[in-house]
């Protein structure tokens, strides 16, 4: 089972060799690794070779360290999706091939605070719909949602017929959102959104902080999401500007 075959350093050899194994099935998703004495002496390399391979694997999630525990494979993400690109999260779960549902758990009318005000360019006397709800697919909970729109918007209510708030949007108004200002943060574990998502307590969150606009630039939506990392991705396309 030796890898040194090849010119490269060692350490980028086993990173190649253990992602083969990975995609192969000699280690499944969650399945915990052999120790690294037991590993690095599979391979033919030292334990320091080793540890610099594993380290680059747990930078690019493909492994996940646990103390005290072992080295586990991450699962991959069921859900990816360009972040310049603004879906709905019904729409990337339809994409993966999963059924979106929907657990609502609070619907209120509140009014706005500061924030609020600023966000939406409102007057104090406006009033808020807020709304809590985590988000589904083929029945196993992935996005734990809150969302913030001016009531003005919104004045039936959700529809609970439509997940979408986007499909409420249209339905209801001519406010269909053109685009949407984001803010990405990694969270770790959260008292209240984690164990709603049932996240293992290791798992972390991307948040995503959106401020949502019509064509009009006028603010209509603001949400942030909650999402599993192991479930969801996102990625962008950067392009390199000239000067």
């Amino acid at each position: 089972m030796s890898i040194k075959s090849d010119n490269r350093h060692l350490y980028l050899q086993v990173i190649d060799r253990i992602k083969h194994d990975i995609e192969t099935g000699v280690y499944k998703e969650k399945q915990k690794l052999p120790s690294e004495f037991e590993l690095s002496k599979q391979l033919g390399v030292s334990r320091a070779t080793l540890r610099e391979a594993l380290r680059v694997l747990e930078e690019e999630n493909v492994i996940i360290r646990r103390h005290g525990v072992g080295t586990f494979v991450n699962a991959k993400p069921l859900f990816t999706s360009g972040i310049e690109q603004l879906s709905s999260v019904t729409d990337m779960i339809k994409q993966a091939g999963r059924k979106p549902g929907t657990i609502f758990l609070s619907s209120s009318v509140q009014g706005p605070t500061e924030e609020d005000i600023r966000r939406f360019q409102c007057s104090p006397d406006e009033d808020i719909l807020f709304v809590e709800r985590v988000r589904t697919a083929d029945g196993e909970p992935v996005v734990y949602c809150v969302d913030k729109i001016p009531c003005k918007y919104l004045p039936k209510g959700i529809s609970y017929e439509h997940e979408s708030l986007f499909e409420n949007l249209h339905n209801q108004t001519n406010h269909d959102i053109a685009y949407a200002i984001a803010h990405i943060e990694p969270l770790g574990y959260h008292e209240k959104v984690s164990p709603t998502l049932q996240c293992d307590p290791e798992t972390a969150l991307l948040v995503l902080k959106q401020m949502h606009f019509d064509k009009n630039d006028e603010p209509i939506l603001y949400s942030i999401n909650y999402f599993k990392s192991d479930k969801f991705s996102f990625h962008v396309l950067r392009k390199r500007v000239h000067f």
